[in-house]
């Protein structure tokens, strides 16, 4: 495929990868427009905010500048505490545990900034994200695994459709970290030794558990830590600040280690219990996407990644209809967690997205994207 005068917008941070990426697509011959956005984040706090502080944007102006391409600052602070801020404190609130990243990748880079792009005439939108698709004439597109697979992040974008995957470029997809860093030095990057970052962006240089006392006050409401048979061994200061699995921070005295089982929303009591009562065999996912957009008819094996940092593990994914799937994993899983994504992939191949589903569940429709007509 010739590149030469094809447009595309690079989502730039002033960070190594979407740097990188910047200086391969020009090299390769695009032309390239640079965009960055500005994120909302916790007032007072906007310089701790690592997706755009003052110094990334002027890094990823500098950055531009030396690369000779346009780069245009797109505000969308407002979209963004919408779609992603409200939805991670929605969901604290609900006593599950939501992915923001996967809200933002879904509706903040592929459906807001990609409709700038689009605007722009540009014909794609890359991002410095380890992961790969494949374009084939008369074939939906797939979307695959990064080749690093420490690095590897496929499990965020799982969220896109096909009309989203249609213009996405992942120039760093067929590389590791490890030559990324060397070809920022080669292009004589001023960010090949910047360190990455691992904070939800808009916390502001605060944890979450300080965001969410200021944002919703409700999470904090203390209550009862029990067991399975109603016996109370203590008190609990929030159901947001306890995930399925713990059982460090518990501040109980036990002669066997204790782990949290369960939340009971309704009630406002964590449930503990030996690691024997930890662990479940199934799970139902909902407002799943399908990333060609073709529903399988029945059930199929896959290897399915239940949380961005998790191994994957093998089951069988059984589709109930467009919108939901349940998985009977081949061996338990003690940390299965309401709010998070349920990732199907065969091989390196993505399947589906889907929300786990708990007693309260939070699963917000995937609807299809309108982008903007050329």
């Amino acid at each position: 495929m010739s590149t030469k005068g094809k447009k595309v917008v690079i989502a730039m941070s002033g960070g190594v990868d979407s740097s990188v990426a910047a200086a391969m697509l020009v090299e390769q011959g695009y032309e390239v427009v640079g965009m960055m956005l500005r994120l909302w984040s916790d007032p007072g706090s906007e310089v701790y905010n690592r997706c755009c502080t003052p110094a990334s944007m002027s890094m990823a102006r500098r950055i531009a500048a030396q690369l000779e391409i346009p780069f245009y600052a797109v505000d969308a602070k407002n979209v963004f505490k919408d779609q992603v801020v409200d939805y991670f404190i929605e969901g604290y609130s609900q006593g599950v545990t939501p992915n923001p990243c996967l809200m933002c990748n879904r509706h903040i880079r592929w459906e807001f900034l990609l409709n700038k792009a689009l605007s722009l005439d540009a014909e794609y939108m890359a991002t410095g994200h380890y992961a790969r698709v494949i374009h084939e004439e008369g074939q939906p597109v797939q979307l695959l695994k990064g080749i690093d697979e420490s690095k590897d992040q496929s499990y965020v974008l799982s969220v896109l459709n096909q009309s989203q995957l249609s213009r996405a470029l992942f120039p760093l997809g067929e590389f590791t970290k490890t030559e990324i860093r060397e070809m920022a030095e080669s292009y004589k990057l001023p960010v090949a030794k910047t360190k990455d970052s691992q904070d939800l962006c808009f916390l502001g240089g605060s944890n979450y558990a300080s965001f969410l006392e200021k944002y919703a006050p409700n999470t904090s409401t203390p209550g009862q830590i029990i067991q399975k048979d109603g016996n109370q061994l203590g008190e609990h200061n929030g159901l947001a600040f306890y995930t399925i699995g713990q059982r460090k921070g518990l501040g109980l005295s036990s002669p066997v280690p204790l782990y949290v089982i369960e939340k009971d929303i309704q009630n406002n009591q964590i449930i503990v219990g030996p690691m024997e009562e930890l662990g479940r065999s199934e799970l139902s996912a909902g407002a799943v996407n399908w990333v060609t957009g073709d529903v399988p008819d029945s059930p199929f094996a896959g290897e399915i990644k239940i949380r961005y940092q998790a191994s994957n593990s093998t089951g069988v994914v059984t589709p109930i209809d467009s919108d939901k799937f349940n998985i009977a994993f081949d061996q338990p899983l003690r940390d299965i967690t309401p709010g998070q994504a349920a990732v199907v992939y065969q091989g390196e191949e993505v399947i589906a997205n889907g929300i786990i589903e708990g007693e309260n569940e939070l699963a917000r429709d995937i609807i299809p994207v309108e982008l903007v007509s050329k």
